[in-house]
């Protein structure tokens, strides 16, 4: 459980998160920091304007108007207390007597006041915002978030890409070897059916024996058609229904009952006969496993206009729902003996030598499972 959780993904979004973490943490100290700093900066031109109007000493006044003139950043708005603009720094469009009484506004809602003396009978008072830096400052970390969690993804996708190339070449090495490993085991085969032709044997068993064969052979060129691109053709989707279904219903249990039904008599579909097949070979074999000999496997076509539908269902032993997502995962399986390969190489030919699709129409543990393929026109 933990080591499935612990992978390189979470690994990489606990490292981003980390970060982010600290990126916000000291941006906000900072921030704090430098918006007290303002609020003095604002302080002292408020006691400097008491100075330049409560005094006339020339050194005094000199240092005022120095601290007045040195604030270039923070944008001020001066008001009697009557709330009237007197004048304003560091704000453009002061002309615009609108914009100015919008901007005052903006700069009540940001900062309380600061008040200064003009005389001993009138107060005014000093609104600011926030200069330039300090609203970068602010907006740092967040720009600095995107452009990590945009890293994050690239890198993501770059590995998740790479391990997909890794692992197609994995399928399609392991599938052209096993074709070739079954090559040689069926010409001797093939050979030995044909001797065995001129001899006493039972002929109904040899006739199952060369079936039989044949379906090695139909196995081994599935094989080697993995990799490269099919040929995909126009066939009657019925009739290579109702041979698997023969075929499979021959070396299933007694006691398991099959049943295709069909919305039209003719069903055309585009498809690669072998490697269809073999998809709902796997789908019937998956559900006889299910059903351990008793039960019913139904195949129902439904032919739209831009689609085909075909709903394979059985009354097996369902799949539970935390399990759903991962059936068609490379070596996932719930058998004690299986590979989980089955389903993955299932939807690997319906998307991409298809361009369809397969997955879980619905399943419920104890009363059975159905699958869903769309073939699309």
């Amino acid at each position: 459980m933990i080591k499935n959780f612990l992978n390189w993904k979470t690994f990489l979004v606990l490292i981003a998160m980390l970060i982010a973490a600290i990126s916000l943490y000291y941006a906000n100290n900072l921030t704090k920091k430098l918006a007290i700093e303002e609020r003095k900066k604002v302080q002292a031109m408020g006691l400097a304007f008491e100075e330049i109007l409560q005094s006339k000493e020339g050194d005094i006044y000199n240092l005022a108007s120095s601290l007045i003139s040195e604030n270039t950043t923070i944008p001020v708005i001066f008001v009697n207390k009557e709330g009237k603009i007197i004048d304003s720094k560091n704000i453009d469009s002061v002309n615009n007597a609108d914009i100015m009484n919008e901007k005052l506004i903006q700069l009540k809602k940001a900062h309380d006041p600061i008040e200064y003396t003009v005389s001993e009978t009138e107060k005014q008072y000093i609104y600011y915002g926030e200069s330039q830096l300090l609203t970068q400052l602010r907006y740092f970390p967040y720009v600095l978030l995107v452009i990590l969690f945009l890293f994050l993804i690239i890198v993501a996708s770059y590995i998740n890409s790479s391990g997909r190339y890794i692992q197609d070449r994995v399928w399609v090495g392991m599938s052209k070897e096993t074709a070739h490993q079954l090559g040689t085991p069926l010409t001797s085969l093939v050979a030995w059916i044909e001797y065995l032709k001129d001899t006493e044997i039972e002929k109904a068993a040899l006739t199952e024996m060369e079936k039989d064969v044949e379906r090695l052979q139909l196995i081994a060129d599935r094989f080697s058609k993995i990799g490269s691109q099919p040929q995909l053709q126009e066939q009657m989707l019925l009739d290579h229904l109702n041979n698997i279904v023969g075929y499979m219903q021959k070396r299933a249990s007694r006691n398991v009952k099959f049943s295709m039904e069909s919305n039209k008599q003719d069903v055309l579909v585009v498809i690669s006969g072998p490697l269809f097949d073999w998809v709902i070979e796997n789908l019937i074999r998956n559900a006889l496993d299910a059903m351990d000999g008793t039960g019913n496997i139904h195949i129902s076509v439904h032919d739209e206009i831009t689609r085909t539908l075909i709903d394979i269902s059985d009354t097996g032993k369902g799949i539970a729902p935390k399990n759903i997502k991962k059936v068609f995962k490379p070596g996932f399986s719930t058998k004690k003996r299986g590979w989980g390969l089955g389903l993955s190489l299932s939807k690997r030919i319906m998307s991409e030598y298809h361009y369809g699709d397969i997955f879980v129409k619905k399943s419920e543990v104890g009363k059975g499972t159905t699958f869903r393929i769309i073939l699309k026109r």
